[in-house]
């Protein structure tokens, strides 16, 4: 089991570099890859069911002892990165398959990638996980209703047919995966830390089957799309951050809400884009997968030795004043 846990270690502290790997792969080798795709919303639902096993009721206190921060970062998530993209489908004039992908990636959840970049920015991470946890919880209704009433004038929604998607793909694995833990929580703890090597197993999978399918498309519009995912997730950030500030939310909580509201449960994207529309529009969640497992680590590392560098400072002021 310690190998595991270490191996699994190294492959969460290496994800990044996994997803760009492997998109390249599926992009040279196809083949390779391309069965996966009738997978993919099995895998989801492995990975939800991971996140369920490492969920406690404390992730959940968090909602009740900071209600307004957590509110704050969910409505900036469910409201600012539709938004966002519908404006740059708008403004780049998008084809409609690739339009309808953008916004749906844009009206997921938080992924559970976004914890790990909070903690390693220094950023308030109990925060981070309540609200990950209460817009994925949210989800099978507020990313339905979002997509139908931003993506609709460019390809049919059903709303309906999406809610009972994320339901299946969702929501029922994270309460049996809650479920789980609370019935056999020692076993669990002793096995929750090799978990994040099944989250990585999976995205990446997702990730490189989406790219395998629509290599062609890719390699004819994929500057268009990866660019217009890049804006997508800079925008996110930036304006996640500037909610943070305009809250005055400490420096802690500003790092969580951007992170959160920046980076989406793209995974979640690619397997209702496959399903309900088509393999093109889950390319910008696929390259989102790819750009947000390399933006989240750079601000993340930046944050994080700004953050130790202030702690220095005021160490150093402690001891001249001590």
């Amino acid at each position: 089991m310690k190998t595991l846990e270490k191996i699994s270690s190294y492959a969460g502290n290496t994800f990044a570099i996994w997803v760009i790997l492997f998109a390249v792969l599926s992009l040279i080798f196809p083949g390779g890859f391309a069965w996966i795709a009738p997978h993919v919303s099995l895998l989801l639902g492995i990975i939800m069911f991971g996140m369920g096993l490492t969920l406690t009721l404390d992730d959940f206190k968090g909602v009740f002892k900071s209600p307004v921060s957590v509110l704050v970062a969910v409505a900036a998530q469910y409201t600012i990165m539709p938004l966002v993209a519908f404006g740059l489908a708008v403004i780049f004039q998008l084809p409609p398959e690739i339009a309808a992908g953008v916004i749906l990636v844009g009206c997921c959840p938080g992924g559970t990638a976004s914890n790990v970049m909070t903690f390693l920015a220094k950023g308030n991470t109990a925060l981070s996980v309540s609200v990950t946890a209460v817009s994925t919880i949210l989800a099978p209704i507020l990313t339905p209703a979002l997509t139908l009433l931003f993506a609709s004038q460019w390809l049919p929604v059903s709303a309906a047919d999406m809610f009972m998607s994320i339901v299946q793909i969702v929501l029922i694995p994270i309460i049996l995966g809650i479920v789980v833990r609370l019935l056999f929580s020692r076993q669990v703890d002793k096995s929750v830390k090799a978990l994040p090597l099944v989250s990585v197993v999976g995205i990446v999978a997702v990730a490189s089957a989406v790219v395998a399918v629509n290599r062609e498309d890719i390699l004819t519009t994929g500057l268009l799309i990866f660019t217009v995912v890049i804006l997508h997730n800079v925008l996110g950030l930036a304006i996640g951050y500037v909610i943070g500030k305009l809250f005055k939310f400490d420096f802690a909580d500003q790092k969580a809400v951007s992170v959160e509201v920046g980076m989406q449960n793209s995974g979640l994207g690619s397997a209702l884009a496959l399903a309900h529309f088509s393999p093109i529009a889950a390319v910008p969640s696929a390259l989102f997968s790819v750009w947000h497992n390399i933006s989240g680590p750079v601000l993340a590392t930046w944050w994080g030795k700004k953050s130790k560098k202030s702690d220095d400072l005021q160490s150093d002021a402690y001891d001249e004043t001590g």
